[in-house]
């Protein structure tokens, strides 16, 4: 018998079967090679403990496939990462009430966060999923720069280092009926981009916070497409693209509640309209969205 595929073996089975401290492809190849072998002798394999391994918490974050990227439910509903233009003046907002749709509430202290920081963070959070949380994780500005959609310049490494460096700098609070308790956190506790002379490093380094394993649970987070994303035009377009992809059937939305929810200032509604249409005929183009329309200052939405 030959060795089975690790593509082959679903995220559940990876996980539920994945040792502490181990990376996802390490885990997939090591339960593969062990099938194989019990496949040969014909010896199901041992689970190592299996008492241990039903009482045992989440020690991670959950595992989606490289072309996916996934962030909590609250996060994507709400107005932390605001749909605002990212040239406009960011103000600093001190224990303030984030706007957010449904159940939860988030209060936040740092600089004010747009589209283009939760691209950075989504991104982070990626590279995290295979860490043990509270682990470093090292990456190179290059390679990261190029995976979100940015070129490998000095600008953008600056751009880089200024998300990285606000997201730092933050102390987030969530509450929701799901967490036992409120969650109190900084979304990056740790950033080395720098050597003791002031130099730059070719390899930077992220430490995400423990809690925030809790913060995506076993299923309370959203997965979407991360080309998709790319591909959008970063403000309402992307924020549109999170919120909508945390509903697998989206119920019709409120122009209004949008507003809210992207952290928009326009009071006009007609120019709200606009821009929320031409958000979505985006989401359309890039293959999200089968179609959409507003009605009665109603946002209609169905899925791919």
């Amino acid at each position: 018998m030959t060795q089975r595929d690790p593509s082959a073996l679903t995220p559940e089975e990876i996980q539920k079967e994945a040792l502490p401290g181990e990376s996802w492809e390490a885990a997939a190849r090591r339960i593969a090679r062990k099938r194989a072998e019990a496949g040969k002798s014909g010896t199901p394999p041992k689970p190592q403990n299996p008492t241990s391994a039903k009482a045992a918490p989440i020690i991670r974050l959950p595992f989606w496939p490289e072309s996916q990227r996934g962030a909590p439910n609250e996060i994507v509903r709400s107005a932390l990462f605001n749909a605002r233009n990212r040239k406009q003046k960011r103000g600093y907002l001190a224990n303030v009430d984030v706007y957010v749709i449904g159940d939860g509430s988030i209060t936040y202290t740092g600089e004010e966060l747009r589209q283009d920081d939760e691209t950075v963070w989504l991104h982070l959070i990626h590279l995290a999923r295979n860490t043990p949380p509270g682990e470093l994780v090292e990456f190179g500005p290059h390679a990261f720069c190029k995976a979100v959609g940015w070129d490998a310049s000095g600008k953008s490494y600056q751009r880089l280092r200024d998300c990285i460096t606000r997201l730092q700098a933050t102390a987030l609070g969530v509450y929701s009926k799901r967490l036992k308790e409120g969650l109190s956190l900084s979304m990056i506790p740790f950033f080395r981009w720098k050597n003791a002379e002031g130099h730059a490093l070719k390899t930077y380094q992220v430490r995400i916070a423990p809690e925030m394993v809790e913060f995506f649970g076993e299923v309370h987070y959203t997965q979407f497409e991360w080309e998709q994303r790319l591909a959008l035009p970063s403000g309402l377009a992307s924020w549109l693209h999170g919120y909508f992809a945390s509903h697998r059937e989206p119920f019709p939305v409120k122009l209004e509640t949008i507003r809210e929810g992207a952290g928009l200032t326009m009071e006009r509604l007609d120019h709200l309209r606009e821009k929320v249409a031409a958000a979505l005929e985006a989401l359309r183009t890039v293959g999200f969205l089968v179609s959409w329309r507003v009605e009665k200052d109603l946002v209609y939405v169905v899925r791919a």
